[in-house]
């Protein structure tokens, strides 16, 4: 009898902990944003995690800039590159959408799009491919050392793919919400409800 009420509880014990993995993945508690990234957690309100930090690179204006210019209001931070086929294109356009819904309350927020592909996207790439967007968007280049550095700080991912005619990247498809003082507060996913992301665009900004 105390074989089979040990079996009994452990059965249910690993039915447990396979309940809560199932409820942690549908709630989007941890992600995998590309093949062969590492599983990281998702950002909540409540529980900031240790994301962002001090970054120099340089604007689509040719400018050098640091973390420090952009301190004193909310920032949503998105790596991508220009020759993404899909999700740099269309979070940018959703972002742009996202920027026009909130009105005047968008002048306070600062949206940064850092590349993971340093090698191609020089300033005046980035500012030749940010023209299809709200003219707020910033784009920021730098080394691949300076690059590498400002993904590192995010916890993001990104990493150089072999494909035909040359390379592609997978990177994270997410987009960091930042407070007024550089402090992680949430993120936004790819293809996010609009009320959900409109939500933590506000979080920020109230």
């Amino acid at each position: 009898m105390p074989l089979l009420r040990w079996i009994r509880y452990t059965a249910w014990a690993a039915l447990a902990v396979v309940a809560f993995a199932a409820a942690a993945i549908a709630l989007g508690w941890w992600r995998v944003d590309g093949p062969g990234a590492p599983a990281r957690p998702a950002a909540t309100a409540t529980a900031p995690l240790d994301v962002g930090g001090p970054f120099s690179l340089v604007d689509h204006h040719g400018r050098a800039v640091t973390e420090a210019d952009f301190r004193g209001k909310p920032m949503l931070v998105f790596f991508g590159f220009t020759h993404c086929p899909e999700v740099c294109p269309t979070t940018l356009l959703e972002t742009t959408n996202r920027l026009k819904a909130l009105g005047a309350e968008a002048d306070r927020l600062q949206v940064l799009f850092i590349t993971v592909d340093p090698e191609r996207d020089t300033p005046a790439q980035l500012a030749l491919y940010l023209q299809s967007f709200d003219p707020r968007i910033v784009g920021l280049s730098g080394t691949t050392q300076q690059v590498e550095a400002a993904v590192k700080a995010y916890k993001a991912y990104a990493k150089k793919i072999p494909a035909a005619g040359g390379y592609t990247m997978d990177h994270t498809a997410s987009v960091y919400v930042m407070d007024a003082q550089g402090r992680y507060r949430t993120l936004i996913d790819y293809h996010e409800d609009e009320q959900a992301a409109l939500a933590k665009m506000r979080l920020v900004l109230n």
